[in-house]
């Protein structure tokens, strides 16, 4: 087991880097997240936070470092991401990685089941999300997280104005450029590498090693998500942090 929370632990450092291909300011974004999480938290003697298509686990282990008083659920659809998730967990750490899809029939209820939630985080996982099914799930939170918990999002969010995207666009590039991250490799070969890596084949079966995330990629505003996340129910929505198209936003409950 010792060797196996290694070899997890050596492709979720691996997996932080390639990450880091495409968002410079990554754990910029985590600690800013972490604020906003550890804020709401504070004061509540056994908070919930659900970190939605957690991947293997990158940002609830950060949570559990900054809360761990907190009960921290990851969700993903990605079962060899969730496995390096468990294999990697901190030892006696309070975080349980569920295998659901975001949206689907009874998913809420799978996590956390007769909790409310005081938090629920992301990062770079909604974009995968077509819009209806987006709405859907911002509803559903709505009913599961309690009047003062939130929703904090870290996403690639666009301008609606062709120029300023473009303009957002080269900002973020740019510092990325000067950051030295776009020499680490990309999610293709990452994902290429992990496929043969003897160890891992060890670990998981053929068709774990093959799963892959989404295929649909949305490029939706603020001001879109902003207005889905307070028709469906929440009271305050707004940026905190940004660098670019780069964005972490929060919406009050």
């Amino acid at each position: 087991m010792a060797d196996q929370k290694a070899v997890a632990t050596a492709w979720i450092e691996r997996w932080d880097r390639q990450q880091e291909h495409y968002i410079a300011e990554r754990e910029e974004r985590f600690q800013v997240i972490g604020d906003v999480v550890e804020r709401v938290c504070a004061a509540v003697e056994a908070p919930v936070v659900v970190d939605l298509g957690c991947g293997p686990g990158s940002l609830s282990t950060r949570l559990h470092a900054r809360v761990p008083h907190a009960k921290i659920v990851g969700v993903d659809v990605n079962p060899f991401l969730l496995g390096l998730a468990r294999h990697a967990r901190p030892d006696e750490a309070p975080i349980d990685y569920v295998l659901t899809e975001l949206g689907t029939p009874g998913w809420v209820d799978q996590l956390a089941a007769g909790r409310r939630w005081d938090a629920a985080v992301s990062t770079t996982a909604l974009h995968w999300l077509e819009p209806d099914r987006l709405r859907s799930v911002y509803h559903d939170l709505a009913a599961v997280i309690r009047p003062g918990g939130v929703l904090v999002n870290g996403d690639h969010l666009y301008h609606e104005k062709p120029a300023l995207r473009e303009l957002a666009e080269f900002v973020r590039d740019r510092h990325a450029e000067r950051a030295g991250v776009l020499a680490n490799e990309d999610w293709a070969t990452w994902w290429e590498q992990a496929r043969a890596d003897t160890g891992l084949r060890r670990m998981f079966t053929e068709e774990e090693l093959t799963t892959r995330a989404g295929s649909h990629g949305n490029d939706l505003s603020v001001r879109w998500h902003e207005d889905a996340l307070l028709q469906a129910g929440f009271s305050d929505v707004g940026v905190v942090w940004q660098y670019g198209d780069d964005h972490v936003l929060v919406a009050v409950r």
